[in-house]
């Protein structure tokens, strides 16, 4: 029986945290909106009909369509492949392939842009170390429509991994033992069973991988831009640099229209997983595992290729960037140096702005929202299943809409200084860190909920016996047992905020640099060797704490890190 005062507790801590979900989720969303549906009483030069009539809008939608469209497809093959390769057969360093695997999606989309540049075309420091380069002159592969799109597959290629994955770990073994004790072969086991069943999850992986391609930023803007190829994010990035009355309302009303084709993604992939006529009921004691015998080797072998090419090759040809005075300079005895990372150290005062900018964003999102998802998750879990629906849906909105588009809601919101205190945020990194609050509460959120489902109620029920508050029993008795999980939501908000650039892109002012916004700027200016340098030390971040979240897994619940197996 709760007392009165355990009944306010509860009261203003729920008032607290969802008043703050508001705040973050559903403000900056209603601004957008009404702000693109804004001027209407100027009738056909209404900023939402002058960006429909625009043909420069219809133009980057086409090539949205087409690049996320062709790298959907690359992600499927790509994606799909290695799931059903790690998944279910004997195939040996699983744990590695896995993690070589899921790092191109955590690495930051401009500093994967910048290691393709750097591995082909006539200035590849690699290709002229090989002697390999082409000649002088010769166009850049990697400006080109198709360019973005195989990036954005490779990109996005463990989001279909994944959905694949969680549900190849399903299938019912027994029925699998059952065709394989009545004579049915690999091949008919393969075809007649494990695709029809893993049909759906492909599906659902492909539209996810199709919306995150929709509303990428960083590789449309270092491939497209200088080839002059728009897509709707680098579209909005070039319209705000623009002047005007209207210009605020007229990316606004771009904003909806990448929005609005998210959403269609969105639903498109409930309904194909809401679709399925079966149902895979629980994990059985281990995947069900097809031995290659003779064909382990050689599936090693190719495997190992294909990591070589996606991830490896690209990654050498960016430190080899890094390490040469020039760019077209082969690396040699002679040529090797230091230069760029003594010029990034010592002399760009921006770089080391841009360094602290970033730790100091990422730490206190990650610190703050791990103080936060405590309480709200602890809260969540004592709603009803519909409510508890409803607002873990509006949490998720600002991450699953595109950066951009986010980022435009929050200038909306801030351009004028707040009523009442007079303060204005915007051009500040206070605006900055609001955001990142805003996108990635989700996803320090979805660990601490699944370990709190996974809670035992018997342990709060006898501390409420005994007279505990819900706020002693959330400190003494909750926090303990899911410590390790409230850890993990906020070293993956570090891991994705200290590389971020998708928001941060239209949000920065000059001071106030992150990351990604410096690499992105290097390499627009010319300056690709310090971007180099730059990205090296980023990739090398990224795996590091790929690896600590890794060492953590053993300690959290099962799905908390994506690629722990």
């Amino acid at each position: 029986m709760l007392t009165a005062s355990s009944d306010n507790q509860l009261r203003w801590l729920s008032i607290t945290l969802f008043g703050l979900v508001v705040a973050l989720s559903l403000l900056p969303c209603l601004r957008l909106l009404s702000e693109a549906l804004s001027h209407w009483d100027r009738g056909l030069d209404a900023p939402l009909l002058s960006i429909l009539q625009n043909p420069r809008t219809w133009v980057a939608l086409q090539n949205s369509l087409y690049t996320s469209g062709l790298g959907t497809l690359i992600s499927v093959v790509l994606g799909s492949g290695f799931a059903f390769v790690l998944t279910l057969t004997n195939i040996r360093y699983r744990a590695l392939w896995i993690f070589c695997f899921m790092l191109p999606m955590m690495i930051p989309p401009q500093v994967t842009a910048l290691s393709w540049l750097q591995l082909f075309g006539p200035a590849s420091p690699i290709l002229n170390t090989l002697g390999i380069a082409p000649a002088l002159g010769s166009p850049q592969p990697m400006y080109s429509a198709e360019g973005i799109a195989l990036l954005l597959g490779i990109q996005h290629a463990p989001l279909v991994f994944l959905a694949l994955r969680s549900q190849l770990i399903c299938l019912p073994k027994d029925l699998i033992e059952a065709a394989q004790l009545s004579g049915a072969s690999q091949w008919r086991l393969w075809i007649d069973m494990i695709v029809p069943l893993s049909r759906n999850a492909i599906f659902a992986g492909a539209a996810i991988a199709f919306v995150s391609a929709l509303g990428n930023f960083g590789i449309p803007a270092m491939l497209g831009i200088p080839a002059g190829y728009s897509v709707l994010p680098t579209l909005i990035y070039q319209q705000m640099a623009g002047f005007g009355n209207d210009v605020l309302s007229e990316v606004a009303s771009l904003s909806m229209l990448i929005a609005f084709l998210v959403l269609i993604g969105m639903l498109l992939q409930q309904w194909i997983q809401q679709r399925s006529s079966y149902s895979l009921i629980g994990h059985s004691a281990q995947p069900a595992s097809f031995r290659l015998g003779k064909w382990r080797i050689p599936t090693q072998i190719l495997l190992c290729a294909e990591l070589c090419l996606i991830l490896i090759a690209p990654l050498v040809a960016l430190v080899i960037s890094s390490v040469v005075p020039a760019l077209g300079v082969p690396l040699t005895a002679d040529t090797f140096t230091f230069a760029a990372y003594n010029e990034m150290v010592n002399n760009q005062g921006s770089t080391a702005r841009a360094f602290t900018n970033s730790l100091l964003l990422a730490s206190l999102a990650a610190l703050l929202l791990m103080i936060i998802t405590l309480p709200l998750g602890y809260r969540l879990m004592r709603l009803s299943l519909k409510a508890r629906a409803v607002i873990a849906s509006l949490i998720e909105v600002p991450y699953a809409i595109p950066g951009i588009v986010l980022a435009i809601a929050f200038i909306l919101l801030f351009s004028r200084p707040i009523p009442i205190i007079n303060v204005t945020l915007y051009g500040t990194l206070t605006l900055i860190f609001l955001a990142y609050l805003s996108c990635f509460l989700s996803v320090c959120l979805k660990p601490v909920m699944s370990a709190l489902s996974q809670l035992d109620p018997a342990l709060e029920e006898a501390a409420q016996i005994a007279g505990a508050t819900p706020i002693q029993r959330l400190i003494n008795i909750v926090l303990p047992l899911i410590s390790p999980a409230v850890f993990a939501g906020g070293l993956l908000v570090f891991l994705i905020a200290v590389n971020e650039l998708t928001v941060s892109a239209l949000l920065w002012s000059a001071g106030n640099e992150t990351l990604g916004v410096l690499i992105f700027n290097l390499d627009e200016s010319g300056d690709s060797i310090l971007a180099s340098a730059i990205s090296v030390l980023v990739v090398v971040l990224v795996a590091s704490l790929m690896a600590l979240l890794s060492l953590l897994a053993p300690r959290l619940p099962k799905g908390v890190i994506p690629w722990h197996c």
